[in-house]
């Protein structure tokens, strides 16, 4: 078949890239040799090839993970990732409601995910600045690994990063949709009551963390889903490719 060659290196990265963990070290060189053999390749592949076609995949499964989480209620309305009261919050949330404060707390809940779902889009041109550096021994550690391999990879590469680029747009965020200020008059309440004690802790470090294990969370599924569906949101390109 006279495919374009470009598009050879793409499905057979891509392919590669889909592999279970069974299929790792003796598996995933047997499963590589019929996959050449298919298609009728034969060598080694390129370092640059191999790690173009991983960036893609990345690149796909990255991109979709912060359009996931950054859009209106992609955390709150994810049960997997929504951002739940701080448990300084939960310890007298029963008391909170009882003396008439139960939409304050609704509202302080909310406006949390929605101070994450603000930050997140800054996530994205953080991971595409870590695909591009990535060498071909990351690639390669990517593709032999386990299936949340590349979600790790970005989240021991990333994760502190994130936080510092997070922090800032999360307080910001959360003074413009109210999470300060809902946060201030529960305080303030609970302070009233007697021997309710006070919520004091990190409110930016609390939420930045949590939009964080979520924004992770979200990635694994999606690097889940390019292992095991190579035609699962991919470009137009790819979905060319697969088809045929």
């Amino acid at each position: 078949m006279a495919w374009h060659k470009k598009h050879l290196i793409t499905l057979l990265l891509i392919a590669l890239f889909t592999i279970q963990a069974p299929f790792a070290l003796a598996g995933f060189n047997d499963f590589f040799k019929g996959v050449k053999e298919a298609v009728g390749l034969g060598g080694e592949l390129s370092e640059s090839k191999i790690i173009e076609g991983l960036k893609e995949a990345l690149e796909i499964g990255t991109d979709n993970a912060v359009k996931l989480v950054s859009r209106a209620d992609g955390y709150y309305k994810n049960p997997e990732i929504k951002i739940p009261l701080p448990g300084a919050v939960q310890k007298v949330e029963k008391v909170l409601r009882a003396v008439g404060f139960g939409e304050k707390v609704d509202a302080f809940e909310m406006s949390m995910n929605r101070a994450a779902e603000k930050a997140a889009p800054e996530a994205k041109a953080l991971f595409w600045d870590t695909i591009k550096k990535m060498s071909f021994a990351d690639a390669r550690k990517i593709l032999d690994g386990r299936e949340n391999e590349a979600t790790l990879y970005f989240e021991e590469n990333t994760r502190d990063r994130l936080a510092k680029t997070f922090s800032p747009i999360v307080h910001k965020a959360m003074s413009t949709v109210g999470v300060t200020r809902y946060y201030q008059e529960l305080d303030a309440k609970v302070r009233s009551i007697p021997f309710a004690g006070s919520m004091a802790f990190d409110l930016d470090k609390y939420v930045t963390d949590k939009g964080l294990d979520g924004l992770f969370l979200m990635l694994a599924e999606e690097e889940r889903k390019i292992r095991e569906d190579p035609a699962a949101r991919v470009t137009d390109l790819l979905k060319e490719v697969f088809a045929k």
